[in-house]
């Protein structure tokens, strides 16, 4: 599967605007028909970024799994939209519990181990997260 995508043409009768770029990585998709990100110019909007393991394409196990998981999709899809995770300036992380934040901290701190310079990040208690995720995210990038 190509990792940029340009949509271009007609979708549903609206002419998508110029310059927007669909983002697809390998091992991870969304049951509908979106993509893991979309760029235009230096801006990258995620779609939600779950813990699925990219051999299997499944949810992984446990709590500490999706988290690494979870943060390893987000690097690599901010990395086929051309960027690094040093481009990434605002996460909101869903938890189905918000207790586990501990298990977060782990990859984000190795991912971002630079105080000064990561990005910011909500976290928001979400119980009613479906199909065995305990943790899901969106992310902004801005990519010079």
């Amino acid at each position: 599967m190509d990792t940029h995508h340009q949509a271009s043409g007609h979708h549903g009768g609206l002419s998508a605007p110029a310059g927007r770029t669909s983002i697809y990585i390998e091992g991870f998709s969304h049951k509908n028909p979106i993509p893991a990100a979309c760029r235009i110019g230096p801006l990258v909007e995620s779609g939600s970024v779950l813990g699925t393991d990219p051999a299997t394409g499944q949810i992984a196990d446990g709590i500490e799994a999706q988290c690494r998981c979870m943060l390893d999709n987000m690097r690599r899809i901010v990395e086929a939209a051309g960027g690094s995770t040093a481009d990434i300036a605002k996460v909101t992380v869903w938890m189905k519990d918000r207790t586990q934040r501990p298990a977060l901290n782990v990859p984000w701190l190795e991912m971002f181990p630079d105080a000064a310079s990561r990005p910011a990040r909500h976290a928001i208690h979400a119980p009613d997260l479906d199909m065995g995720k305990l943790i899901e995210c969106s992310f902004t990038a801005y990519i010079v």
